[in-house]
Order: structure tokens, then C-alpha cells, then sequence
């Protein structure tokens, strides 16, 4: 699998549990040590501007920790981390008109 792969896979699940009149969905993360879940935050930006939250249901957070998991161990199989710690913290972001996704990753000290 390509990191393309993981990124298209994040996306699309943050897509079909953000709001419907979201334009961009921002989901911060933080995938526990232990691989066995995270900690979760979900906001978006609305057509008229306006930054809010939301909810998504159990399943799509299931969804998205394991997909998460697995693109955090393809970093350390693939020696991707550059030297560095994996990481463990991240902040995406899913630009709903443009079909584009951004991941700022955050090493570990």
C-alpha cells in the first residue's frame, strides 16, 4: 500500500461522517502507544465560513483509528520517520470542494 493509498482511505471516511454542508472537515488526532485507539477532536467549516463541530458515530472513529494505525506502521516499516520517533499526533484536514486532503504529522520528542 502507498501512503496515496492511506491518505485517500482517511479522507473518505472523514468525508462520509462530516456534516453535509461541511467545507472543509478538520479532525485532530492523537493514536494511543499502544495502537488500541485515540483521542479525537472534529471540526468544520461551514458554506457560510462559520467553524463548528461534530460527532461522528463509533463506527466511522473505528474506521478511522484503524486506518490511522496501520498508515502509523507504515511509516516505521518503511522507515519513513526520517531519524525520528514515529508519530503519534496528527491534524487533517479534507478541503470537501477541492477533493484534496492534508496531514500534518507530529513526532514524538
Amino acid at each position: 500500500m502507498k501512503t496515496t493509498e492511506f491518505e485517500q482511505k482517511i479522507g473518505q471516511i472523514l468525508f462520509d461522517c462530516g456534516p453535509e454542508n461541511a467545507k472543509k472537515i478538520i479532525a485532530r488526532a492523537e493514536v494511543f502507544p499502544e495502537d488500541d485507539g485515540g483521542r479525537y477532536e472534529f471540526d468544520y467549516i461551514d458554506e457560510n465560513g462559520e467553524l463548528d463541530w461534530f460527532d461522528p458515530d463509533g463506527r466511522a472513529v473505528a474506521d478511522l483509528t484503524d486506518v490511522l494505525v496501520a498508515y502509523k506502521n507504515f511509516f516505521t516499516d518503511n522507515n519513513l520517520t526520517n531519524g525520528k520517533p514515529i508519530w503519534s499526533k496528527c491534524e487533517i484536514t479534507v478541503d470537501v470542494p477541492e477533493e484534496k486532503i492534508s496531514i500534518k504529522l507530529q513526532y514524538d520528542d
